[in-house]
């Protein structure tokens, strides 16, 4: 009963911002024309427009802000467009600075959740937690990953979507002459939730497909790095509505899963509504829903649906570069063990791994790790030396 409470109270807060599914997509104006997005590479700058970035309504932070559109990577491997917001601290300072590649948590499957619609408007529910990274002079690269603010469904929970999306964020705003950044410049990753799925994959990523990227460590928390496990674990939970909104994700990425084949009336009627909110009102729509409530088959039992849903495994292959990992031992949403094993894997593989739980449930674990977490990015992107903690 607490930690249904718990998870009821932070929906609520966050449902304002959050449940306007009318709100404007990310804009698409620019200064460069939109040609055929499949031309130029990963990272290459398709539109860009001067935004504003605030952290709550009617107050603009001091920063510079570019809504930009970017070319990036589908996770079967082709090209696509995706969307974004790079911000840089007004700060008077000159020069090279280090930029860190945001993953946002979840936001929903709406083109108007996507967290550059919601900078200027002050509503993004992460917006106060990226400004701590502004105020350590750094500058953000934020992507709303593939679908969110252009055409095509949201591919939630696809993890090398994500993790294409991310370092191609940060190529973006390298390549953005407006930010002043330094192709050189020291990089890092850092994202919580989806967020941390993003962020360990772009971290696993990063050595194959972004090698000129100078990546010097990745934060990522609360991480569902084994989907099969943590769909498990949120059916009939607080957190099945999100775990339908990943079968939507899935399908999305990957069509031939056929979602809808294995769908009821009110699976449908639910994956339909979902489509069209943030992730508050999504949650609370899904609240303690059985799987068996919303499918006439288990999609879950399928070999094709089991491929896809393991193509986002995380722990396969090691980051080459320091990574800290934090995770709440009662988090209602990702199980406890998902991110201990996934520390085991990449320890296992040699990475160096500072691993830090909490014990918080998974909204509280969002907020009260980010400093120590940040502390940590920032003496990577100083060079300071990690050796992790895997033995202990």
């Amino acid at each position: 009963m607490r930690t249904r409470t718990t998870v009821l109270a932070a929906l609520a807060a966050l449902a304002l911002p959050a449940a306007l599914s009318t709100a404007p997509a990310a804009m698409a104006t620019t200064d460069t024309p939109r040609t055929a997005t499949t031309q130029g590479k990963p990272g290459d700058i398709v539109t860009k427009s001067p935004t504003s970035f605030r952290t709550v309504p009617g107050a603009p932070v001091t920063t510079r802000s570019w809504h930009i559109t970017y070319r990036s990577t589908t996770a079967r491997g082709t090209a696509n467009t995706v969307s974004g917001t790079v911000i840089v601290p007004d700060d008077g300072k000159t020069g090279p600075r280090p930029l860190v590649t945001w993953g946002m948590g979840a936001v929903g499957l709406a083109d108007g959740c996507a967290a550059s619609g919601r900078f200027p408007q002050g509503t993004s529910s992460e917006g106060q937690l990226i400004d701590l990274a502004l105020r350590r002079g750094w500058a953000v690269a934020v992507s709303d990953y593939e679908g969110l603010g252009t055409p095509g469904d949201h591919t939630y929970t696809v993890g090398r979507s994500e993790g294409h999306a991310l370092l191609d964020a940060a190529r973006a705003a390298q390549r953005l002459p407006e930010a002043g950044l330094s192709p050189d410049g020291p990089v890092g990753i850092m994202g919580y939730s989806q967020g941390g799925q993003a962020a360990g994959w772009a971290a696993q990523l990063r050595a194959s497909y972004a090698p000129e990227l100078r990546v010097k460590g990745t934060v990522a928390g609360g991480v569902p790095a084994d989907l099969p496990a943590t769909l498990e674990y949120n059916d009939g939970g607080v957190g099945a509505g999100l775990a339908l909104m990943a079968l939507a994700g899935q399908d999305a990425a990957f069509p031939e899963l056929a979602l809808d084949s294995y769908l009821n009336e009110k699976g449908k009627d639910d994956v339909a509504f979902m489509r069209n909110n943030c992730v508050s009102i999504s949650t609370i729509a899904g609240l303690f829903q059985n799987l068996s409530d919303v499918t006439v088959k288990d999609p879950l039992a399928s070999p094709l649906w089991q491929v896809a849903l393991r193509a986002s495994y995380l722990g396969d292959h090691a980051p080459d570069h320091p990574v800290y990992l934090y995770q709440g031992t009662v988090d209602e949403l990702i199980p406890y063990q998902v991110g201990a094993d996934l520390r085991a894997r990449w320890c296992e593989k040699g990475a160096p791994v500072e691993w830090k739980s909490y014990p918080t449930d998974h909204v509280t674990t969002a907020v009260t790790g980010v400093p120590a977490a940040m502390a940590w990015l920032g003496a990577r992107l100083a060079d300071e030396p990690a050796a992790g903690n895997c033995g202990t």
